[in-house]
């Protein structure tokens, strides 16, 4: 079981940084790590990639260097468990309810005596029977770390009892289906969104864990270290790719070979960085 780089960090309290990336390619993945980012958000909920894809991407993150946070979808706890099997570091649960939910995440995550994670031993966590089992099941508990979304209005009032669940790691909140499900899309400086914000940070200071954000600035990123922030996801890969294409297309335009967007629809780009 290799040691987490974004734990090793928060238990310096340094703050880790990471990103989102969609693409299928290893290559990327490795690119990423070697470049010096502490960890890569790779999402299982909403994009298609299949687990046999996933393990070759987390394997090239593997090499260079880089922490895997996988989401699964809600209440997926049989893949969350494959996902950690295939060298996921950290699981990043999404629409978390209450606190029976955030166990149940905990229960399936974590080997006894903090959960009831059923034990294969023989996939790339071990890594591939090269670790002793009892040595093995203490350093995936170790190891291996759980943050909670809160992105739901509902659920916002059970955060306080959701972060006090033992084995839950870090909370964070998850601004674009919060602001979509609070009647305020993509309004991520409303009120009720940095309310929101404010609670989560109060919840897991209160119970001595760490919480992680989703940003779409350095300033924000700047801001939200300031406040206490442990793991901070910064830049995803498809936004790099749309805004390099659209400098393209402003490059060319007077040659007037390329029909670019309407605007309405570049200005998602922006949604999609901060919201994720």
């Amino acid at each position: 079981m290799r040691q987490s780089k974004v734990l090793a960090k928060i238990r310096q309290d340094i703050p880790a940084f990471g990103v989102s990336l969609h693409l299928n390619s290893p290559d990327l993945f490795e690119l990423v790590g070697l470049m010096g980012f502490d960890s890569i958000w790779i999402d299982l909920e909403h994009h298609a990639t299949s687990m046999e894809s996933a393990a070759n991407l987390m394997r090239g993150a593997r090499v260079g260097g880089a922490d895997v946070v996988a989401r699964p979808a809600n209440r997926e706890f049989m893949r969350m468990g494959r996902m950690l099997e295939i060298g996921a570091s950290g699981i990043m649960y999404p629409r978390c309810a209450n606190a029976e939910e955030a166990a149940e995440v905990v229960r399936w995550a974590k080997f006894a005596p903090l959960g009831e994670r059923g034990c294969d031993a023989s996939g790339a966590d071990v890594p591939y029977l090269l670790t002793p089992l009892a040595e093995y099941l203490e350093n995936a508990n170790r190891e291996t770390f759980l943050i909670i979304q809160i992105e739901d209005p509902k659920s916002l009032d059970n955060v306080e009892e959701i972060a006090s669940v033992p084995g839950i790691d870090m909370l964070m909140l998850g601004p674009g289906d919060f602001s979509i499900l609070s009647g305020i899309p993509g309004q991520f400086n409303h009120p009720l969104v940095q309310d929101a914000q404010q609670r989560v940070i109060e919840a897991a200071k209160a119970a001595g864990i760490n919480w992680a954000a989703t940003c779409g600035s350095a300033a924000q990123a700047k801001q939200y270290v300031d406040q206490g922030a442990r793991l901070i996801f910064y830049g995803c890969d498809l936004v790099l790719v749309k805004q390099g294409l659209d400098r393209i297309q402003l490059e060319l335009a007077e040659f007037n070979t390329l029909a670019g967007p309407k605007s309405k629809e570049r200005s998602n780009a922006k949604y999609y960085q901060e919201s994720l």
